[in-house]
């Protein structure tokens, strides 16, 4: 926490950032954290689909019309927060939540049933009117508050966070991640609840002087993985899960604690000029032999090996690729700069701190 202090005092010094500065990062942001925090709930759109409709507003390519109205739907949601955050004389609502639910789900719509058995109608910003559940990786079913307990719990929430803000107790970090946390666990809409908690975070992390962060779905593992890890210290009950203190989640407080550092780290960067733009989004290329056909090169066996590897490790050192594709450092300097002119891949930051990505 020592850390993120440090570089939060740095960020705020620094503002306000130059205009084409600020309308760069939130471009940037705008595009990373509707992909991501969409694709993490299942949308099919590519990075291109959604950077082309955010941007301009069209299409290419296939793409569900659901998918295309929940990506736009998403980004009104992501607006709503920032005006909602920077108003200091409003402080968090239910019906602001129920609110941004209905704007994120574009309105109501029909859902098939897990079994596929049937459809039913989703109501959007309308607290759930059946239970709702998750299967988890071992096979048994995890429940989330009933109906009933719904709006209860849904006051409680809301009436800790105002209280808790007011307290200032909890750092802004912790309280982001408890906040989140609870939601999740009492679940209180039919769809969406997901992506709601996303933006809550982003709420608060806005509302408080931060820069906000993307959760990446190349992440989605271990995203799931430490809030599981967390269920089995809060215990397996609604109420539990809806009154889990700050103890209890310090695995999942360590997860967004760690994307804040890193967020300000690339905010420190940019400001430095070390870096053009902060890119929260790892698009990865299931053959990268494909990359080359696309842009009209063939790519050579040492190149496409040195994708693979970038892929799964964007921190990987010149001499860690050699040793691996079992060529000289001289080989792989001549085929780093053939891809960086294909406009394949790019180094993010410096030659020792840095890192590579697949563009």
């Amino acid at each position: 926490m020592n850390k993120i202090e440090k570089l939060l005092q740095e960020w705020r010094n620094a503002q306000p950032l130059k205009q084409d500065m600020q309308r760069r990062m939130d471009q940037q942001f705008m595009i990373d954290f509707n992909y991501n925090t969409n694709h993490l709930e299942g949308n099919t759109l590519t990075y291109g689909q959604t950077k082309l409709l955010l941007l301009f507003g069209k299409v290419e390519g296939e793409a569900l019309m659901r998918d295309l109205e929940e990506m736009k739907a998403s980004n009104v949601g992501l607006q709503m927060i920032k005006r909602e955050a920077l108003d200091m004389d409003r402080p968090l609502s239910e019906q602001f939540i129920r609110d941004l639910n209905n704007t994120i789900l574009a309105g109501d719509f029909y859902k098939t049933s897990r079994d596929g058995e049937y459809r039913y109608l989703i109501h959007a910003g309308v607290y759930k009117t059946r239970p709702n559940s998750v299967i988890t990786p071992s096979g048994e079913m995890f429940d989330y508050a009933s109906p009933e307990e719904t709006p209860s719990l849904m006051a409680d929430l809301v009436a800790w966070y105002r209280d808790e803000e007011q307290k200032k107790q909890l750092s802004v970090v912790e309280l982001a991640t408890l906040f989140h946390y609870r939601y999740i666990r009492i679940h209180p809409f039919e769809d969406g609840n997901g992506r709601i908690a996303r933006l809550i975070v982003n709420y608060i992390l806005y509302r408080h002087g931060y820069p906000m962060i993307v959760i990446p779905t190349a992440d989605r593992r271990n995203y799931l993985d430490v809030l599981g890890r967390c269920d089995k210290i809060v215990g397996f009950l609604p109420y539990d899960g809806a009154n889990a203190t700050i103890e209890q989640v310090q695995p999942f407080v360590d997860y967004i604690a760690a994307y804040i550092e890193k967020k300000l780290q690339l905010a420190k960067d940019l400001i430095d000029g070390k870096i053009s733009v902060i890119i929260e989004t790892e698009v990865i290329a299931d053959d990268p032999a494909q990359l080359g056909v696309r842009l009209g090169v063939k790519l050579g066996v040492n190149q496409i090996e040195i994708i693979k590897l970038i892929q799964s490790n964007r921190k990987i050192t010149i001499a860690e690729l050699a040793k691996s594709i079992k060529v000289s450092e001289v080989t792989i300097y001549k085929n780093i700069k053939k891809l960086k002119n294909y406009g394949i891949i790019e180094r993010i930051g410096s030659d020792k701190t840095g890192f590579w990505r697949v563009k």
